[in-house]
Formats: structure tokens, C-alpha cells, sequence
């Protein structure tokens, strides 16, 4: 394998804290949004993404504040997500100091939002969140959830990565809320799933709790980036750890 594969901690965060769940739900506070920032970088992170994960439910932007002190303190590209509805929202972030967007919810209630974005600020700025479960009884097809996770949409999430990527996403980001948290690792058939059916980055993301799940990301996952929060958040593993186990696999990372 010759592309690099970048590992991006995750840091989802909730009235200026970071947190973490299991399933999207039962949160825990983990610490300051800047900090761990700068934490991570020192660990040798390609790249951090933080979603404000009660913005859209609560019906509010991300705390430009906090995404400002976080980005200042690092070099490495700040992906942010959470209450984006419009390219104003994106603009405000990108004046902050962030390099990248992610959006889930507005983009399912309009799609047009994605070429919008893409048009005005580069596909490569732009991560289309794809909130996934499985439909009830079936082993291969998953549903698009919205809000959090919270509610369905009746959507393929298959179908609905096509799409993304036609209107101009740069990369996709999809969690399984089966796994999310839990720590058994990703949901493989959905991300391979996904990524073989587009041509852009696919990251995975929810589940991880091993350097096998990781790898396991990569190799039968198909996926260009793994993600991870809890196992980095709690100190289980550190990004050179996995950065050291990928390279004595032949995995050559960002």
C-alpha cells in the first residue's frame, strides 16, 4: 500500500468541554478543547477533528471561541463540525483559523449546500459526517441518521455517499452508531461499503479499541484515515503508537 494514511484523533465537545459517549450518548468530560489539541499534535496527529455534537440539536452554531483557541495552538489542520448550516457559518470558521468543515444534518436537509460549499471554498475543505445504523434485519444496507444520530431518515447511506461526493464533498466521514464508542471495532462492511463506492477519502470512525481495529480499518475497511477518540481520549494508545504499528505493516502514515 502506498498512500499514507492519516490518524486523526476525534473530539467531540459539549458546552466547551470534550466529552465522550458510547452510542452517541451517555457523555463523559475529558478535558479542554485547546489542550488536548496541542496534546495531540505533540503525539504526531495528522489532522484533529472536533464536532460540537449538541449544536444542531440545540439549534446553535459551534462555539467560535473555542474552535478559535483550539486552532491558534496548533499547527496541524482543524477539521470542525457541529451546527454548520450555511457558507457564512463555514466562513466564520475558516476566519478562525480552522482548515476544514464537516457537515451531516444540513447537508441532508440541502444538499445543495455541499456544491455551495465546494464552489466557494475547494472540495478539499469539506468533509460530508454520514451518521449511520443498520436498517432493522439487514446485515448490508445502512440508514442516514441526522441530529446526533437521533433520528432517521428512511436514506441509504451508500446511495447517499454517491451523492455527496457528486456535489463536490472532498472526503467522507461515516460512524456507526452500532459501534460507536464501544470499542470492538469499526463497522468494516459499512466503511468498505462506502469506500468502494466512491473515490474520495473515506475515514472511519467508531468503534476503535485496538491497533488490530485500526489496521483492520485500513486493509479491510478500505478506508484513507482512521479516526479515533475514546482510546486516545483515556490513554489506552497514543497516535505514535499506532503511527508505529501501522509502519510495521506496511502502512505508510501521514
Amino acid at each position: 500500500m502506498t498512500k499514507k494514511v492519516s490518524i486523526i484523533p476525534c473530539l467531540d465537545t459539549r458546552e466547551g468541554r470534550v466529552v465522550k459517549g458510547v452510542r452517541f450518548v451517555d457523555l463523559v468530560d475529558v478535558g479542554d478543547p485547546a489542550e488536548a489539541a496541542r496534546r495531540y499534535e505533540e503525539q504526531g496527529a495528522d489532522e484533529l477533528v472536533f464536532l460540537d455534537i449538541t449544536a444542531t440539536i440545540e439549534g446553535r452554531a459551534t462555539r467560535l471561541d473555542i474552535m478559535r483557541r483550539a486552532a491558534a495552538g496548533v499547527k496541524i489542520p482543524i477539521c470542525v463540525g457541529g451546527g454548520i448550516r450555511t457558507v457564512e457559518d463555514m466562513q466564520e470558521l475558516f476566519d478562525a483559523g480552522i482548515s476544514k468543515v464537516s457537515i451531516s444534518t444540513a447537508a441532508v436537509h440541502n444538499p445543495g449546500l455541499i456544491r455551495e460549499a465546494a464552489a466557494k471554498f475547494g472540495s478539499e475543505r469539506l468533509v460530508v459526517a454520514i451518521d449511520v445504523r443498520k436498517f432493522p434485519g439487514e446485515e448490508n444496507r445502512w440508514e442516514v441518521l441526522i441530529n446526533g444520530g437521533s433520528k432517521g431518515t428512511g436514506m441509504n447511506a451508500v446511495e447517499w455517499a454517491k451523492k455527496c461526493q457528486e456535489l463536490g464533498a472532498g472526503a467522507l466521514l461515516p460512524t456507526s452508531k452500532d459501534t460507536d464508542g464501544v470499542k470492538t471495532g469499526y463497522d468494516l462492511p459499512m466503511t468498505r461499503a462506502i469506500a468502494e463506492a466512491v473515490t474520495i477519502p473515506v475515514i472511519a470512525s467508531g468503534g476503535a479499541g485496538t491497533l488490530r481495529h485500526m489496521l483492520e480499518a485500513v486493509t479491510a475497511g478500505k478506508a484513507s484515515a482512521v479516526l479515533a477518540a475514546s482510546v486516545f481520549h483515556f490513554g489506552e494508545l497514543t497516535v505514535k503508537q499506532v503511527k508505529e504499528y501501522f509502519n510495521n505493516h506496511g502502512i505508510t502514515t501521514g
